[in-house]
C-alpha cells in the first residue's frame, strides 16, 4: 500500500513539473524535401539550427569544421552549431553512397541580441541591422554623431573589426562660430624736474654755475638760459623759465613738467563656418618677408602671416551641443622691437593668441581668454645732499611716474546655421552703384540713386545708415 501510495506521488509530481514548466519556443529548422533544401540555412553564431530530411541519410560532411559543427540526432535529423561568421556546405549521402543534396550553411554574428540592446541604449533611433558575409552592416539616420559613435561601438562588441557604417547624420551639421577680440590700453605718465643756473662777477673774476636734474647741466643749456630761451632739447609738455638778478649774480630757474595720457583700442570680429568634423582657416592680414640665411651662405626669404587669424574644428555632439577645438590670433608689425643684421631691416611682431577646446550649445558664449596687464614705474633722481635740503631742496630734484595697462578679452559665439538661397543675403556693396558720367559730372553724385528693390539688396537699400549702425561705407 505504501509502495502504490509513493509511485502515485512520484507520477503526480512529475506531471506538475511539466505543467509548470515554461512553453519553449520552436526550435529553428531546416527541411529537405524530396533531395533538395528548402532554402540556405541561416545559423547565428554560437546557436544551432536542425536540418530535417524526408529521406533518411547515412554520412554527413561539413566543407569547414571551424565555422559550424555538425552531428547527428537520428537518421533523419541533423543537429547544425555555428561557431565562426562564414560561409560553408553541408554534404548529406544516402545509404547506397548517393547524394541526397548539399545544404549551404551560412554562420552570421548573433544579431538578435544586438538589435534588443541597440534598442535599449538608443531607443528611438531608425537604425536598420543587417548582416554580410560576416560582418554587420548598419542604416538608417541618426540624431547626432555621438549616437552614431555608440551604435558603432556596440556593433563592433558583436563583430570586431566587421562592422559597416552606412548611417548618416541628420539635423543640423554646420557650425558658424563667431569670434570679438576686445583690447584696451591705458597709459599714463607724469613727471616734475628742474635746474638752476648762476652767473655773475664775483670774488675777482667771472662766476658760472649750472646745476639740476634737467636740461640746464651744459654750456648750451646755460647759455639758453641767460638769453631767455627754453632749451630746444626739451622733450616734456611743459617749461616755465624763471630770471632775475641779485647784485651782480643772474639767477636762471627752469622748471619742466609732463603730463600725458593715452587710450588705445582694439577690436576683431571674424566669422567662420565649417561643416561639423571639418578643419576651417581664416587670415584677414598679409604675410611679411623675413630673411632666413641658410647653411652654404645664401639667404631665402620666408614669409609669416600676420593680421586676424582663425583655425577651429566643430563637432555637433548632440542636437545643439557642440564641440570646438580653437586656435584664434591676432596679430600686427611692431617696428620698435626690430632690428638690423647684415644690412637687412626686420622687424618684429606684436601677437596676442589662444588656442583651446570648448563645449557650448547654440547661441551661447564663452570668453575664453582675458588678460590684464598693470606695469607701473616710479623713479625719483636728485642731485647729493642738495636735493635733501627743505624746500629749495625741490630744485635739485626729478620725479617720474608711469602706469600702463592692457586688458585682452576674447569671447567666442557658436551657431548652428544652414544654408539659404542666395538672393536672401545682401553685402554692404548692394547698395552702392557706381555713378553714371552724368550723375558724376552734372551733379556730382558719387554713387547712383538707383538702388535695388527686391531680395537681400533692396532690404539693405531701405535701411537707414544715418545713425550709429549698419554698415560703414565711407
Amino acid at each position: 500500500m505504501t509502495y502504490d501510495k509513493v509511485i502515485k506521488a512520484a507520477v503526480t509530481g512529475f506531471a506538475l513539473a511539466f505543467t509548470g514548466a515554461p512553453t519553449q519556443a520552436p526550435a529553428e529548422t531546416l527541411q529537405v524535401m524530396r533531395g533538395a533544401p528548402s532554402s540556405a540555412l541561416q545559423v547565428p553564431m554560437n546557436r544551432a539550427v536542425v536540418v530535417e530530411s524526408d529521406v533518411p541519410f547515412t554520412e554527413l560532411s561539413i566543407a569547414n569544421p571551424g565555422i559550424a559543427d555538425i552531428s547527428s540526432l537520428s537518421d533523419r535529423t541533423i543537429y547544425v552549431l555555428g561557431k565562426e561568421p562564414g560561409r560553408t556546405t553541408l554534404t548529406i549521402l544516402g545509404a547506397d553512397g548517393r547524394l541526397i543534396t548539399n545544404v549551404e550553411v551560412h554562420v552570421t554574428p548573433d544579431i538578435a541580441e544586438f538589435k534588443e540592446r541597440l534598442e535599449q541604449i538608443l531607443p528611438g533611433e531608425p537604425i536598420e541591422v543587417r548582416t554580410a558575409n560576416d560582418g554587420i552592416v548598419l542604416s538608417g539616420t541618426v540624431s547626432s554623431i555621438a549616437r552614431l559613435d555608440r551604435a558603432l561601438d556596440l556593433a563592433n562588441r558583436y563583430a570586431p573589426d566587421r562592422v559597416s557604417n552606412l548611417m548618416s547624420v541628420g539635423g543640423t551639421q554646420q557650425v558658424m562660430l563667431r569670434v570679438r577680440f576686445a583690447e584696451m590700453q591705458r597709459s599714463v605718465s607724469k613727471s616734475l624736474s628742474s635746474s638752476l643756473a648762476l652767473q655773475g662777477v664775483g670774488l675777482g673774476g667771472d662766476l658760472g654755475l649750472a646745476g639740476g636734474t634737467n636740461t640746464l647741466n651744459n654750456s648750451g643749456g646755460l647759455a639758453n638760459t641767460f638769453n631767455g630761451n627754453i632749451p630746444g632739447n626739451n622733450s616734456n609738455n611743459g617749461a616755465m623759465l624763471f630770471g632775475f638778478n641779485a647784485g651782480g649774480v643772474e639767477v636762471g630757474l627752469l622748471l619742466e613738467a609732463l603730463e600725458s595720457r593715452g587710450v588705445v583700442r582694439t577690436l576683431a570680429e571674424p566669422n567662420l563656418t565649417a561643416l561639423s568634423g571639418q578643419e576651417a582657416r581664416f587670415l584677414a592680414g598679409g604675410e611679411y618677408p623675413v630673411p632666413v640665411s641658410q647653411t652654404d651662405g645664401s639667404v631665402t626669404v620666408e614669409y609669416k602671416p600676420f593680421g586676424v587669424e582663425l583655425k577651429f574644428t566643430p563637432r555637433v555632439v548632440d542636437g545643439d551641443l557642440i564641440n570646438i577645438e580653437l586656435a584664434a590670433a591676432v596679430s600686427s608689425i611692431d617696428p620698435t622691437n626690430g632690428f638690423n643684421v647684415n644690412g637687412f631691416s626686420i622687424d618684429a611682431f606684436r601677437r596676442r593668441e589662444t588656442s583651446t577646446t570648448v563645449e557650448m550649445r547654440d547661441g551661447e558664449s564663452f570668453a575664453i581668454a582675458g588678460l590684464l596687464s598693470d606695469d607701473f614705474t616710479d623713479l625719483n633722481g636728485q642731485v647729493p645732499w642738495l636735493g635733501d635740503i627743505p624746500v629749495l631742496g625741490a630744485l635739485f630734484r626729478s620725479a617720474e611716474y608711469s602706469r600702463q595697462q592692457t586688458e585682452l578679452v576674447i569671447i567666442i559665439t557658436a551657431h548652428l546655421v544652414t544654408p539659404t538661397r542666395g538672393e536672401a543675403l545682401a553685402l554692404p556693396t548692394d547698395r552702392v552703384r557706381p555713378p553714371t558720367e552724368r550723375d558724376l559730372f552734372l551733379f556730382g553724385r558719387v554713387a547712383a540713386s538707383d538702388a535695388p528693390s527686391r531680395g537681400g539688396a533692396g532690404e539693405v537699400a531701405r535701411q537707414d545708415f544715418s545713425g550709429s549702425y549698419g554698415y560703414v561705407l565711407d
